[in-house]
């Protein structure tokens, strides 16, 4: 049965009193309570019964009878306050910058590693991760310079470059860097063409879109460094899409085109530039040989002349002699010019001999045998035969 119920004896769990006693007396809790806090610091608790005294003061410690020491206190202190300097180490991560406030006010940033504060409430240290990135993706569709409709896609990573700019400059870094970039783009879009954006133009406008954006975001000292402007490949709108990729693929076949013609050109303007270097190398060539050819001879004559000159006789017979070796040098009959009788003829017998014998030999080499059966094998035999081949 419940201590509160009826029947019960309404015994108070709590009081220690029976059911005939009061609520507890509240100036003797707060006695003994004062006995054992000062029980805790060596002395023997309030001064007094723990009443007021009779000129209206309240009880304290200390007095006669004992209180907190001196010692005590001081030790207290001290180690609170060595817990207090002790409170002022902090740690910075390799990632990590510090920003120190000084009541609130920017004081310097810390480098990683261990260093110390004058503790709080003087000194606040706010930690920044450098390294992280962070991105966003930008959509639009936008009008270009040739007055053409894109649907551009773009990504944008940035990371924290000035921790304090970061905390204090700006109210919002992340917002102004996507409306500088928002801004950024539509320039850059706005002033360019269509067919340069679709194609090779693509990482020009994404570097100059990141460049821009970062000289924007400087001057709002966001304490942001935009790391990469990574472009999607731009498209046109999908009304016209049809349109758009028949033009392109006409572009890519005026290009595959252009191509097969200058690789044509590569393969045969090199081989007419060798048939003109030959020709010409083998026109100067006869040029130098005729022209040496003509000079060769006119040193000659000029030569001769110049012997005629001086003997004009003996030049002409000599000129004669020379002209007649030429002639007949390769005729195998003489003709001897008789004074006061006629023409002789001289028949060379000893070449008509070895005319003989070649025929001879070249019979022995076709048919030996029959050779050997008509040559006499003796050679007085042979001698009487070449004599009269001879006479023949």
């Amino acid at each position: 049965m419940a201590w509160n119920e009826p029947g019960g004896g309404n015994k108070d769990p709590w009081s220690g009193k029976g059911p005939d006693q009061g609520p507890p007396d509240l100036d003797e809790v707060v006695r003994k309570l004062q006995e054992r806090l000062g029980g805790l610091f060596g002395g023997k608790g309030w001064r007094g019964s723990g009443k007021s005294d009779g000129n209206g003061g309240s009880p304290g410690w200390g007095g006669a009878g004992g209180g907190i020491s001196g010692n005590a206190v001081m030790l207290g202190a001290a180690v609170l306050f060595v817990i207090w300097l002790a409170s002022g180490i902090y740690i910075v991560g390799p990632a990590e910058r510090g920003v120190v406030l000084r009541f609130g006010a920017y004081t310097k940033i810390t480098a990683p590693g261990p260093h110390w504060r004058i503790p709080y409430p003087i000194d606040e240290v706010r930690k920044v991760n450098v390294d992280e990135i962070s991105s966003f993706t930008h959509k639009a569709a936008m009008l270009t310079k040739d007055e053409n409709i894109v649907d551009v896609e773009l990504t944008v990573q940035s990371r924290i470059q000035d921790a304090a700019d970061y905390l204090f400059q700006d109210q919002s870094p992340e917002k102004t860097l996507r409306d500088a970039t928002e801004t950024v783009v539509r320039k850059t879009i706005g002033g360019s063409h269509l067919d340069f954006i679709l194609t090779e133009g693509r990482s020009a406008v994404a570097a100059t879109i990141r460049e821009r954006a970062q000289g924007l975001i400087n001057q709002y000292k966001t304490g942001l460094e935009i790391t990469s402007v990574n472009m999607q490949p731009a498209k046109p709108p999908e009304q016209v899409k049809e349109a758009f990729d028949d033009a392109i693929k006409a572009r890519e076949d005026k290009e595959r085109l252009e191509n097969k013609a200058e690789a044509y050109a590569n393969e045969i303007l090199p081989q007419a530039r060798g048939e003109a270097a030959r020709v010409l190398a083998n026109a100067k060539a006869y040029r130098d040989k005729v022209v040496a050819g003509a000079e060769g001879e006119t040193s000659r004559f000029l030569a001769i002349l110049n012997e005629y000159e001086k003997a004009p006789q003996v030049t002409r017979e000599r000129l004669y002699l020379e002209t007649m070796e030429q002639v007949l040098g390769g005729s195998n009959k003489v003709l001897l010019d008789v004074e006061e009788g006629n023409s002789l003829m001289y028949l060379p017998l000893d070449q008509l001999i070895n005319a003989g014998n070649r025929r001879d030999q070249a019979r022995e080499l076709k048919d030996p045998g029959s050779a050997a059966d008509q040559e006499p094998k003796s050679a007085p035999q042979r001698k009487v035969v070449r004599e009269r081949r001879s006479r023949r």
